[in-house]
């Protein structure tokens, strides 16, 4: 989303990165029957604007204390909001209707989306009204997800003693390859090039996603043709044979797959015909293309980090004007900004907590100038537990600095994929080593985001930003990905702080999927787990 068109990141639908199937058992339920046990029933809600509506319920399943229900919920999953779930367990008597009296209600329990897909297996214990346990009694939701891309094959073929078309020489075959629809419509998948004169031809390797060979449905039958060629078009059928992918996927080292090419007509006409030749599958390559989910559900954990700006042009924090001004009513645009983006990012990290650094300050105890400080003035351990309370006490403690044109930011990673939120009132002046430090920090397992506060000329700003072009060093050395995000907080002053998050990490889980492929990293590798180290002499410093 480009920072100079705002507009349409507030009004355009978010896109969905997946989606979900969510599973859901309980155990220990309470049981409200008298003569026997509880019938239960899982409902699903969603919160939207504030409001909770229900999305879906599972089936009755009479009489259990420990129900695993067959029902599958189905959810679009997005990354950059907060989507927020209730699930309610209720006995049900008689019929499928929830009952209204408090005896019905078995317990319940809210999270978010993006906390079930982090945990894949979430177990929570049930609660009932005001907070109170539901005894023992727990729900568990399996996380799944649909995968609509899982890869592409590469597939070499060819082919011997196929029958000869040609009066004055052999034929000229070439192949296709059709799926057949659920509707017994035919696909056209891939069309080979034309060996000439050749009985035996060997076709060149081409690759082809799962999808389109096959709606990533192994048993999905596919037509395949091997046909003369002739140059008006009016090409000779050689032959014809079924497959699937499952069949394909037989082949081994030493092994191949053979398929006997049949021409119905001859079959029919000829007593002793066997085929018109024999295809070959002599290879086949498989190439898995992972989701952002494969990364998440395999483990992977975003680490957010927030660097601040505290340089002098903020304004005096004691002062109503100042950007670091603590209202007692309204968070600033800091806070605001840094809730916003944070409130998404803690879903990703099992320990929820965030590494806040500031820059452009006095600091005690000697008040000497930091460009890269921890909030916490604790540099061994520079994360925080929550997002308010640093920010609140910070003002208090520095000196803001008068010098307005330098941020250094220093980071050193040693675990995980990073998002870096930088909160700034002021533009980069020291523009060429900036761009010098984005372009090694694109080979991190890193991504930028840059939330311009106040009414600054941020012009400069959208040149690191890529959606307008490859950013490039000094050098003329280009990015590896496009790891930078910038907008200006006034475009999203009237918006939800929801607009901002979705505005700002809407590019992540692309950037996370192209780091790991780069590296070619599976989601289950220890290397993914724990990230390679990150090298401080790569880090960012803008």
């Amino acid at each position: 989303t480009s920072a100079t068109s705002p507009a349409t990141s507030l009004s355009g639908p978010a896109t969905c990165v997946s989606k979900v199937e969510l599973r859901v058992s309980c155990k220990a339920l309470l049981d409200r029957d008298t003569l026997n046990k509880s019938d239960p029933c899982v409902i699903i809600m969603v919160q939207t604007n504030g409001q909770w509506t229900e999305l879906d319920r599972t089936e009755v399943i009479k009489s259990n204390l420990h129900p695993v229900f067959a029902k599958v919920f189905t959810l679009d999953y997005y990354f950059e909001e907060v989507q927020k779930l209730r699930f309610e367990v209720y006995d049900i008597h008689g019929t499928h209707s929830i009952g209204t009296r408090d005896d019905d209600f078995l317990g319940g329990v809210e999270c978010t989306l993006g906390q079930i897909v982090a945990q894949k297996k979430m177990v929570k214990p049930l609660l009932l009204k005001y907070g109170k346990y539901a005894g023992k009694s727990t729900i568990t939701v399996h996380a799944e997800e649909i995968s609509g891309n899982n890869g592409y094959v590469e597939l070499s073929f060819c082919a011997k003693k196929l029958d000869d078309k040609d009066l004055f020489s052999k034929s000229d075959p070439f192949l296709e390859i059709y799926r057949i629809n659920d509707d017994e419509t035919e696909q056209l998948v891939h069309r080979t090039e034309v060996i000439k004169n050749n009985l035996n031809p060997v076709w060149e390797p081409f690759k082809v996603s799962l999808i389109s060979l096959c709606s990533c449905d192994e048993e999905r039958k596919l037509k395949c043709l091997v046909w003369d060629y002739d140059s008006r078009g009016k090409h000779d059928f050689i032959g014809e044979f079924y497959a699937t992918f499952r069949e394909m996927q037989k082949i081994s080292s030493g092994n191949k797959v053979t398929w006997d090419c049949v021409n119905p007509k001859y079959k029919q006409k000829k007593r002793n015909y066997k085929n018109s030749g024999v295809v070959i599958l002599s290879d086949l390559k498989l190439h898995r293309v992972y989701s952002f989910l494969d990364y998440i559900m395999g483990g992977c954990q975003i680490h957010f980090t927030v660097a601040i700006d505290f340089t002098a042009s903020n304004g005096d924090p004691r002062n109503s004007c100042s950007l670091h001004y603590i209202n007692p009513y309204q968070p600033n645009e800091y806070l605001k900004a840094l809730i916003a983006v944070g409130e998404i990012c803690q879903d990703y990290d099992s320990d929820k907590r965030f590494s806040a650094l500031g820059f452009g300050a006095r600091i005690p105890p000697n008040y000497e100038v930091s460009h890269d400080f921890a909030i916490n003035f604790n540099p061994e351990d520079d994360e925080c537990e929550g997002m308010e309370r640093p920010v609140h006490q910070l003002p208090r403690k520095v000196h803001l600095y008068v010098d307005d044109t330098k941020m250094n930011i220093s980071l050193m990673f040693f675990q995980r994929y990073h998002i870096l939120l930088i909160l700034t009132d002021g533009v980069v002046t020291d523009m060429a080593d900036t761009r010098e430090a984005i372009v090694r920090a694109s080979y991190q397992p890193l991504s930028i985001i840059i939330v311009g506060v106040g009414n600054a000329d941020f012009t400069d700003m959208q040149i690191l930003d890529g959606d307008d072009g490859v950013l490039r060093s000094p050098k003329g050395e280009p990015v590896l990905r496009d790891i930078v995000q910038f907008v200006p907080f006034r475009d999203f002053k009237t918006a939800s702080p929801a607009a901002l998050a979705k505005c700002v990490l809407a590019e992540v889980p692309k950037q996370v999927v192209e780091y790991y492929s780069h590296k070619a990293i599976s989601p289950m590798s220890p290397a993914c787990l724990l990230g390679p180290s990150f090298d401080r002499s790569t880090s960012p410093a803008n």
